[in-house]
């Protein structure tokens, strides 16, 4: 059974005051494309994360946020680059000396210095959270597989739903086109015979045959034939076991619905077999919108 790509999961972490909140949206992509908006103090296990998300999805753009609530992570600590300041102080002394400049260096002009100070962020207790964030981020993933194990099976049973009306629709077109062709053939034929006198020497079989092809021309079996393949082809995909990646096989299915579709439209002149052409492409379209959303 295939998967929806639209899912969300969500767990918390509780150590001393300090919470974790790690929460995953799912939606659908033509590929898979994660994003993580993440602490400072857990940039070291960014790419670590990304590959244990990778190892649980295929398709879907996927969002991942990480919140920390709690003092265990807003502990900064202010660094000033000593050496650099002395040569700052040194400088002005000089500048001083040269240009027999008088009066104190104020302090005001120390925050201007932004190479002297830089804000860290501490960072010795995101190592005590590593595995449990690491656990956590495995246990939304989890949630978010069953949510798009359960949208999955609602989207497969709307599809052989819609199948099904597809084949309906179908069904009435192959009905009617054994009309249209036996009536198609008989217009020609009265057609060919207003236009005949009596004094033409015309070979009957070959006129017959002419009839044959005109009527074929025009003839849409095989285009059924061709549809009927594909909607038992896409049942078979969706009943089967395996689900991998099986939306980009449906995607491709669904693009050969459409184009016999097409063709049978253009080619049939019947006012009725025009009407269920039309309802057969808005069934079709639908069904590529859901098609959109499996994995």
């Amino acid at each position: 059974m295939g998967k929806s790509m639209t899912g969300y999961g969500r767990t918390d972490i509780q150590m001393d005051d300090t919470k974790i909140t790690i929460e995953m949206k799912s939606v659908n992509h033509r590929f898979l494309d994660v994003n993580m908006k993440i602490p400072l103090s857990f940039m070291y296990l960014e790419e670590r994360l990304k590959k244990i998300v990778q190892s649980y999805f295929q398709r879907g753009k996927i969002d991942i946020y990480v919140r920390v609530d709690g003092k265990g992570f807003t502990s900064r600590k202010l660094e000033t680059d000593w050496h650099l300041m002395d040569q700052y102080m040194s400088e002005i002394k000089e500048i001083k000396m040269r240009y027999q400049l008088s009066g104190d260096v104020s302090t005001a002009i120390i925050p201007a210095l932004n190479e002297i100070f830089t804000v860290q962020e501490l960072e010795s207790q995101s190592n005590q959270f590593k595995d449990q964030l690491i656990d956590g981020l495995k246990e939304a993933c989890r949630q978010v597989v069953d949510m798009r194990e359960e949208e999955g099976n609602h989207l497969i049973h709307d599809l052989q739903e819609r199948i099904h009306r597809l084949n309906l629709l179908i069904n009435q077109v192959k009905n009617r086109r054994t009309f249209v062709v036996d009536e198609y053939r008989e217009r020609i034929k009265d057609r060919v015979n207003q236009h005949l006198t009596e004094d033409m020497d015309l070979n009957a079989s070959r006129i017959y045959q002419e009839i044959v092809l005109l009527a074929e021309k025009g003839d849409i079996a095989e285009e059924i034939t061709r549809l009927i393949s594909h909607t038992s082809h896409f049942m078979r995909t969706i009943e089967s076991e395996s689900g991998d990646s099986i939306g980009r096989r449906l995607d491709f299915i669904t693009q050969e619905m459409h184009r016999e579709a097409n063709t049978i439209g253009s080619k049939s002149t019947d006012s009725t077999i025009s009407e269920y052409t039309v309802a057969i492409k808005s069934e079709v379209e639908k069904i590529k919108e859901q098609v959109q959303n499996i994995e």
